[in-house]
């Protein structure tokens, strides 16, 4: 099975989507293929989650430090959700540049947030189910937050009442970008 690769305006942050099949039984997919992967350079995924949120959830942004730094490999199952990474690799041209995309549980896209990026994402619909892989373990000690509201990133999230967004104690708590200790060069 192949699968459609899109690059975006970040290098290294691309959109996969896969081929769904249907007959009068419903659908099938096969949305994860190693070897296919391999060819565009994904790494091996070593954990995978899952959250299920209510309407109006932020989580994010989110990354690990070196040396337990991890690429996530992010498809919404249910619902609806906006998906960004943001650059955060210190020598980049596009550091502290944003992504974002639309991922919905009745489409086929996946996002691709590579190592050196901070990741994100808003719930548009309740009852939104979102499913990761990662390259590597989830490090409490390496694990930081950027403020997902930080202007001089400024992601436009796509939501009416963004100022009550719903937050986890560490992400009410997170810092700019600017005052992240991040060691990505």
């Amino acid at each position: 099975m192949q699968f459609t690769v899109t690059e975006t305006t970040l290098p290294d942050v691309k959109v996969f989507e896969y081929r769904e099949f249907g007959d009068e039984r419903g659908s099938f997919a096969e949305v994860y293929h190693k070897s296919l992967f391999q060819e565009h350079s994904l790494p091996d995924f070593t954990q995978q989650n899952q959250s299920k949120s209510a309407k109006g959830v932020l989580r994010g942004l989110h990354f690990q430090n070196n040396p337990d730094s991890i690429a996530k490999f992010v498809r919404c199952v249910h619902g609806h959700i906006f998906d960004v990474a943001v650059d955060i690799r210190k020598s980049s041209p596009h550091y502290g540049q944003w992504f974002g995309i639309h991922l919905t549980g009745d489409d086929t896209k996946m996002l691709l947030v590579p190592d050196g990026f901070a990741h994100g994402f808003l719930t548009l619909e309740d009852n939104t189910i979102v499913n990761y892989q990662q390259s590597g373990y989830w490090s409490p000690a390496s694990e930081r937050s950027i403020l997902w509201s930080d202007p001089e990133i400024g992601i436009n999230w796509p939501f009416d009442d963004i100022d009550n967004v719903e937050l986890s104690g560490k992400d009410q708590i997170a810092v700019s970008l600017k005052d992240s200790d991040h060691n990505f060069n």
